[in-house]
């Protein structure tokens, strides 16, 4: 408990610290892609749907996120959907994603970007690190998600389940200026 509280201070310091001379402070071991977990339930406190473990990466002044050439995530080729190990969802109780019908269970969530529709590629090839070991044999799943321009700007590409009412919500990725809407039944 000591220590935790240690940490606890350092960490207060060197963000006062930051504050104060106007710097970043790079801590060793931290991820630049931190990861995070989108959550599908239907009110705060009910069993969740689904949820989808990915890493963040950060735009970081790159001017081109999803294009044709030298993108992050180029139009037309397969994307991990996010940084690290390959993006996860986990369906607990079946769902209906952009009009298909979803069985529960465990998926790699890999995506084709395009200019106007992106397609979702769930995967049964787990634990796997990026897109380097996809295998399409192991597809399960194609949905396919409209694409949209946003503005202001999305510096970490997010992904998040929103509005969840009467059974239905929609699922979005959004990096930069583009947001991909896909429409979820519970």
């Amino acid at each position: 408990m000591r220590k935790l509280y240690k940490v606890f201070l350092l960490l207060i310091f060197l963000s006062v610290f930051e504050l104060a001379n106007g710097q970043d402070v790079k801590l060793p071991g931290l991820d630049p892609s931190p990861a995070d977990i989108a959550i599908l339930r239907e009110s705060r406190n009910a069993d969740p749907h689904a949820k989808i473990i990915y890493s963040r990466p950060q735009k970081k002044g790159r001017v081109t996120i999803a294009a044709d050439n030298g993108a992050l995530a180029p139009f037309g080729k397969l994307w991990r959907t996010g940084a690290n190990e390959t993006t996860e969802l986990i369906v607990y109780k079946d769902i209906k994603l952009g009009g298909v019908d979803i069985a529960a269970g465990t998926y790699s969530l890999y995506t084709i970007p395009g200019e106007k529709e992106w397609t979702l590629i769930l995967n049964g090839k787990l634990n796997t690190w990026g897109h380097f070991a996809y295998d399409d044999s192991q597809d399960k799943y194609k949905i396919t998600g409209a694409v949209k321009s946003y503005e202001p700007a999305v510096e970490a590409f997010t992904i998040v389940f929103a509005g969840v009412s009467g059974g239905k919500s929609t699922l979005y990725l959004a990096w930069d200026t583009t947001i991909v809407e896909i429409p979820v039944e519970l």
